[in-house]
């Protein structure tokens, strides 16, 4: 998996990108990362539902890491933004 990434896609798992392989029903995923001493993979299954993917944008869906947390937990992470940060008032 983790040359079929690196050859199809241009992505390298043994250069920290986590690259996520869906199944067909969208309730599976595998995730081949490096974890610094070997390459890990990770499955998982929703029971009763499936994962809300991103949108494909040239072949590749991305994700920041709050955006695959929420997606592995069975979230939607379309509703997960960063929080919004304030900036003080200036005083007159």
């Amino acid at each position: 998996m983790a040359l079929l990434a690196k050859e199809t896609l241009g992505h390298d798992p043994m250069k920290g990108v986590a690259v996520v392989f869906r199944a067909k029903r969208a309730d599976r995923v595998k995730i081949v990362v490096w974890d610094g001493s070997g390459l890990v993979m990770y499955w998982k299954r929703l029971d009763g539902s499936g994962f809300k993917w991103p949108p494909i944008v040239a072949g590749v869906m991305r994700m920041n890491a709050a955006q695959l947390s929420a997606l592995l937990a069975g979230m939607d992470w379309t509703r997960m933004h960063a929080p919004r940060i304030l900036q003080p008032k200036a005083l007159a």
